[in-house]
């Protein structure tokens, strides 16, 4: 079993034990090899997670893992997590929540000679990002160009 398979037995097992907890799996990622391996789950939820939230989806999870074997080759270490403040937008309905927030972009290929760019989220449609670089400055960006995208966290 490649690691793309066990990532989507591990999102489709966690979905459960979060639905349950009314909590979105936001994204799955295992790294590492043999003995080293780490199994990352973040959740996500309405007002944000909890210590606690983390700990019930952990303690539930790991059961199911173990029970399904769904991560063949014996140890790893499970982690589950909150995004954080500068949590990566991944999906549609990412782009959509955290509208009129400050993010970051990644872009695949560069626009005016720049691949890295920071503004307000200022609108998401027909799969395009525009971004308000500052007052009546604007970039849209396909979703497809986009590399990695964060909110950005002001300090």
């Amino acid at each position: 079993m490649n690691r793309d398979e066990i990532i989507a037995r591990v999102r489709e097992a966690a979905e459960r034990v979060a639905e349950s907890e009314g909590l979105e799996v936001l994204e799955v990622e295992l790294h590492g090899s043999g003995r080293r391996r780490v199994l990352r789950v973040y959740i996500d939820k309405p007002g944000g997670v909890s210590h606690r939230d983390c700990e019930t989806v952990s303690e539930q999870l790991g059961v199911i893992l173990d029970v399904e074997d769904l991560v063949p080759g014996g140890s790893y270490t499970l982690e589950v997590s909150s995004p954080g403040v500068e949590r990566k937008l991944v999906r549609p309905r990412d782009y959509e929540r955290f509208l009129g927030q400050k993010i970051k972009l990644v872009l695949r290929e560069p626009v005016e000679d720049q691949r890295y760019w920071e503004g307000v989220l200022a609108a998401f449609a027909g799969g395009v990002v525009t971004l308000e670089l500052r007052p009546g400055r604007r970039l849209q960006v396909p979703l497809e160009q986009i590399e990695r995208a964060n909110l950005k966290f002001e300090w």
